[in-house]
């Protein structure tokens, strides 16, 4: 048996916590663990972590790849170079899998009739016994090539999910009458007073076999246009297969359409944390019903949610509210109808307001920086390297970079030269010259950076030598 986490998804809902370069996937929001943490850690609690394969984007690999080393040291991390919705994921490892014999030491682990298992990145259940539950009877009808769908009974009329409407009763499960995109609160209303509907959780059960056949039938533009060669040595997708490739979602592409769906219900309590509305659901709330989280003090409020990641927030007198705060951006909205924020994060795109896709504090493997200010070809910010640990030997083609050394030592090597810094001491780095940032110490280091030259961005290098895995290998 393999499984599939879609680990894609900028949770535009969940902004402004979650941003296009950091986003739910990533999040702790009101656990302990991030979403894409808790994912993996369900996954491995049914099959060993070399039958798992995350579909990521490029720009979330290492990141992603970080927060899993302490569960596993190696995890299987396909990278998409852009984001082409779920059903260009899927295909992706699909024809992985199909390819195993190249990148497994066993041929034997190529078999095309084994189950596969898709998982999305932003669920949670409770109590996973009963997931395994429901999977099991899920396993038992796709082996007699259905395509099986998890569906969870709605407790509350909810219009932020997909429903889907089942028929009769076959064994282990029922027929699927219709799929159901996200209706309003009218029919919300109906369909989770109605027995027969449930909601879509998004995870799927079949044989590699019946789901590849499925893409060869209803969507053969995506799956007709890969191969195995789309992989390079490190898991990346070649961008090449992606760049004309057709953006949908697996269930337009495929469970819409496909004549041999069931439906296996997952009892017990589960959520998608797709929404600030279903976060609040799943979060402990006080006495006035509010879930608080961070620096914050309310006076007459009720119902609400009320997020602090830095600076004191506080509310007098309002109810069904939601207030989130970040270092450069807060968001307030009406607690029933949070799915209006995605329609805001639109419209930063639309008018290139940065905050739409990255937070002023930006997390790297070796450390932090923070954006303070900048204009039309500079930029300033706070950098922090943490103990033992060193930026890539990098260069920059357009911008130069003055390194001003703020609390802690800095090792610099610059060209053919190495400098150790003290606190106020300072050093230039000229356009094009090959240096690199590193903390030989046990404390802090933190420095001042200026940026300056006619493109500003942090796409503006090339590294040469990285300890975290960012240099591509050298084809000989």
């Amino acid at each position: 048996m393999k499984c599939i986490i879609l680990v894609g998804g900028s949770g535009e809902r969940l902004w402004p916590i979650s941003r296009e370069l950091y986003p739910k996937s990533l999040l702790k929001l009101n656990m302990n663990k991030s979403l894409i943490q808790n994912t993996y850690e369900t996954a491995c609690s049914f099959m060993t972590p070399k039958n798992i394969i995350l579909v990521s984007n490029v720009r979330q690999t290492l990141d992603t790849k970080i927060q899993l080393s302490d569960i596993y040291k190696n995890p299987i991390i396909l990278s998409e170079p852009i984001a082409k919705n779920t059903a260009p994921a899927v295909a992706s490892a699909l024809t992985y899998l199909e390819g195993a014999d190249k990148f497994c030491d066993k041929k034997s682990e190529k078999d095309k009739d084994d189950i596969v298992i898709i998982l999305p990145v932003d669920f949670r259940i409770n109590d996973k016994e009963k997931l395994i539950v429901a999977l099991n009877k899920a396993k038992t009808l796709a082996k007699s090539g259905k395509i099986v769908a998890l569906g969870v009974k709605p407790d509350y009329p909810e219009s932020g999910y997909g429903y889907i409407l089942a028929g009769k009763q076959i064994k282990q499960g029922r027929e699927i009458i219709k799929f159901i995109e996200k209706p309003d609160k009218e029919q919300a209303e109906v369909f989770s007073s109605d027995n027969n509907y449930f909601w879509n959780c998004g995870i799927y059960v079949a044989k590699i076999s019946v789901l590849t056949e499925a893409f060869h039938k209803y969507a053969p533009q995506i799956i007709s246009e890969m191969d195995i060669d789309m992989f390079e040595e490190n898991n990346n997708i070649k961008y090449s297969y992606y760049e004309n490739m057709e953006s949908i979602s697996i269930d337009y592409a495929i469970m819409e359409k496909a004549d041999n769906m069931a439906l296996v219900e997952l009892e017990g309590e589960w959520y998608d944390y797709g929404s600030w509305q279903t976060v609040y659901n799943n979060s402990q709330k006080d006495s006035q019903n509010n879930v608080i989280i961070g620096n914050v003090v309310l006076d007459k409020v009720k119902n609400s949610f009320v997020y602090s990641t830095k600076e004191l927030v506080t509310a007098s007198e309002v109810t069904d509210t939601v207030i989130v705060e970040t270092e450069d951006a807060v968001l307030v909205c009406d607690r029933n109808k949070t799915s209006g924020v995605a329609k805001i994060v639109k419209e930063l795109k639309r008018i290139n307001n940065s905050t739409a896709n990255i937070h002023k504090t930006v997390y790297r493997p070796w450390g932090y920086y923070t954006n303070l200010n900048g204009g039309k070809g500079w930029l300033t910010k706070i950098i922090t390297v943490l103990p033992g640990h060193k930026l890539s030997l990098q260069s920059h083609k357009y911008r130069s970079e003055h390194w001003v050394v703020l609390e802690g030592e800095a090792f610099v090597i610059l060209e053919d030269e190495s400098y150790t810094l003290q606190k106020r001491q300072s050093i230039n780095i000229p356009i094009k010259a090959k240096h690199s940032l590193q903390n030989h110490t046990k404390d802090i280091l933190k420095i001042l950076e200026v940026q300056k030259g006619n493109y500003i961005s942090e796409d503006d290098i090339v590294r040469y030598e990285d300890i975290y895995g960012r240099v591509k290998p050298l084809m000989i």
